[in-house]
């Protein structure tokens, strides 16, 4: 609201139409002045538009001035109240000041200056105040705009954070996933053995750790290239997936080595695993540019029971020995080692 442009409307109430006439004849240059002779007319000018300054009289022909001034406060509290009166009792200036809540006081026979002056004065507070409500308003849309725009983009960057987090994820799997066979990578087949080494000095169990490497590979590697050997490679791992229970934990440690982590296994369950793994290698077979390709495995298994301490070099260090042992005995073949004991073939 522009405070220096806004012309402001004032209703002049009054019993007598000359004091109309003259409040008309000198506020008509600088307001919009509309008059009313009762209380029933100043009503009803209420009822079909807003007024910025109510300047009534206090003795009017069907109500009090009081009345009427009490009334607009009540219902119409953003227009201006000043009375007009032609007595100065002290108990008439109290309750327009206590009941009707006016803001100025005129007598009569006012002076065409002072009467400006006053009206000028309640007009300003008026401006001032409702510009200060539209500034306040104004300032609550911006912040509601702000709010909501603050809102959308904190839903945009948790968008974006969980489309990051999806994305670290992957790639936090794909650090941990052999490409060629999708078991878990050396990395992560390490963890997950240091993993149950840990569990178990909470809660002692025995645990085996196996070792399995596909005997004579650099013969399928030669008879069928790299993409016959990634086939057999891949057609392995699925085999040996298959043959370990629930709870273990297969993955690829090398070129066509893959290792075992069998938690709650002792010597005699690591051989009945270790020679499960061996006879399904055995008996199985795939096809490759239509032809048959067998492979077998010779697999060393280290175990250690529920008392006997162990660390993980310690235990892969042995299943090593074991495999070494499978092989130069023949291959396809299994050893299992127990740590403090001879090795069970």
């Amino acid at each position: 609201m522009n405070v220096t442009s806004y012309r402001c409307s004032v209703l002049a109430v009054d019993d007598d139409p000359v004091i109309l006439g003259l409040l008309a004849a000198q506020l008509t240059s600088d307001y919009e002045v509309i008059t009313a002779c009762t209380v029933e007319q100043a009503r009803g000018v209420f009822a079909q538009r807003t007024v910025d300054i109510l300047l009534s009289d206090l003795h009017l022909p069907d109500e009090s001035g009081l009345h009427l001034l009490d009334w607009v406060r009540r219902t119409s509290p953003r227009t201006a109240r000043v009375m007009l009166t032609g007595t100065a009792r002290l108990e008439d200036a109290i309750d327009a000041i206590n009941h009707a809540q006016v803001h100025r006081l005129v007598l009569k026979p006012w002076r065409t200056e002072d009467l400006t002056q006053t009206l000028q004065a309640v007009g300003r507070g008026l401006l001032l105040e409702r510009s200060h409500e539209e500034l306040l308003d104004d300032l609550r849309q911006l912040n509601l705009d702000l709010e909501r725009r603050v809102l959308e983009r904190t839903r945009e960057l948790e968008v974006a954070l969980a489309q990051i987090q999806q994305k670290n994820r992957i790639l936090e799997q794909m650090a941990l996933t052999d490409p060629l066979t999708q078991l878990p990578n050396r990395r992560a087949v390490d963890l997950i053995a240091r993993k149950e080494l840990l569990r178990r000095v909470r809660t002692p169990c025995p645990i085996a750790i196996g070792l399995v490497d596909a005997d004579h590979f650099k013969l399928i590697n030669t008879n069928h290239l790299q993409t016959g050997g990634d086939h057999v490679l891949t057609w392995l791992a699925q085999v040996l997936n298959g043959a370990i229970r629930a709870s273990d934990s297969l993955g690829r440690v090398g070129g066509e080595e893959f290792m075992v982590v069998a938690p709650e296994t002792d010597m005699a369950g690591a051989m009945v695993l270790a020679e499960r793994l061996r006879s399904r290698v055995e008996s199985a077979f795939t096809t490759y540019n239509n032809q048959t390709i067998r492979v077998t495995v010779s697999i060393g298994f280290a175990a250690t029971d529920t008392a006997t301490p162990a660390g993980y070099d310690q235990l892969r260090e042995a299943a090593a020995e074991a495999l070494k042992e499978a092989k130069d005995g023949g291959r396809n073949r299994c050893v299992v080692r127990t740590l403090g004991a001879a090795p069970a073939t």
